[in-house]
């Protein structure tokens, strides 16, 4: 006798899996470049709220990925190093509210500025974020993050 009991995976297994990869493609096809740490780390990895962890980029770049939860509030993290500024665009791919949140973060030339952005519950799956540096050699790193 065969089962008919579907077999699935925790949300966060899937998730992590899917990351890795997209972001990876994701950070080759929308620019920035990997630097070698020249400070201290300016995000710490989320743990396991995490969607999504950007480490480290120098200039424009972003990152695009997939699973978020529409019943849970999403907070996109992003901080910066070196003499300007940042402007971070969070673009939903499925939302009840389809329009991109922007925010700036200032990015001191000797020590790192944070800002976060929470986006209320509504927002599903894939989204990207966008960021915008004012000049090529600040660096920059974004959580995106929803409590378990």
């Amino acid at each position: 006798m065969t089962s008919t009991k579907k077999r699935s995976m925790p949300r966060r297994v899937v998730g992590v899996v899917g990351v890795s990869v997209v972001t990876g493609l994701a950070a080759a096809v929308m620019g920035g470049s990997a630097q070698a740490a020249s400070g201290d780390v300016l995000l710490p990895h989320p743990g396991p709220d995490g969607l999504v962890w950007v480490q480290e980029r120098t200039g424009d770049g972003g990152v695009a990925t997939g699973g978020a939860d529409g019943n849970k509030p999403l907070a996109v993290t992003v901080a910066c190093e070196g003499g300007g500024k940042v402007v971070a665009t969070v673009v939903p791919g499925n939302a009840v509210d389809p329009r991109p949140v922007s925010f700036t973060v200032d990015c001191p030339a000797d020590s790192p500025g944070q800002a976060t952005k929470v986006i209320d519950a509504g927002m599903q799956g894939s989204f990207s974020v966008q960021i915008d540096a004012s000049t090529p050699t600040i660096r920059w790193a974004l959580t995106a993050t929803q409590e378990e």
